[in-house]
């Protein structure tokens, strides 16, 4: 029993403490996407950026191409958090991928995923929790709080977000973002 909490010591202080209070505040991407990668395993692919200040916690999690997370960042991978391709994700937004049961007279702890499709724009301060999928295109206001799924190419906001309008579907950009010093 005192080998396993060593142990379990040991792997918080590399895959949590380590990275959310040394490496996201190393100013290279490369070094953070290394260690990301390589040593919490996070699935990073290719043209994507993970900006200074963001805290990640646990490692089940996967990133697309040329997706952009900003600044200040919550990265939830306690249940799965699965981000697409060419996906602005802009500072201090916060993806919370468990919780507890309000009624549970014991608490009980749940974990569901995040899915958030290809091309999609998460503006400053989002709150997006347990079990929401953001469909392709889609665009949630900054300073809303995400409940729901959210349809292809449609802008929500607000507490709880609600839809607001349409979104052009004929879009061809992407999110590879690497300013010095971020």
């Amino acid at each position: 029993m005192k080998f396993k909490k060593v142990l379990l010591f040991f792997y918080n202080f590399i895959m949590i403490y380590i990275p959310n209070y040394f490496v996201t505040y190393f100013p290279s991407y490369l070094f953070r996407n290394f260690y990301y990668k390589y040593i919490m395993q996070i699935s990073i692919e290719s043209g994507s950026s993970i900006h200074m200040g963001t805290y990640i916690n646990r490692s089940n999690i996967k990133i697309g191409q040329n997706t952009a997370i900003n600044r200040n960042c919550y990265l939830d991978g306690r249940g799965e958090l699965i981000i697409g391709s060419n996906v602005s994700i802009s500072p201090e937004v916060k993806l919370i991928t468990a919780d507890h049961d309000l009624q549970s007279k014991d608490f009980e702890f749940r974990k569901e995923s995040i899915v958030i499709e290809d091309y999609v724009w998460i503006g400053t301060g989002v709150i997006i929790l347990p079990g929401v999928k953001i469909k392709k295109g889609a665009v949630v206001a900054a300073g809303s709080v995400v409940t729901k799924d959210i349809p292809e190419y449609c802008v929500y906001g607000g507490v709880p977000a609600k839809f607001i309008k349409k979104r052009n579907k004929d879009l061809n950009y992407n999110c590879k973002w690497f300013p010095p010093f971020d």
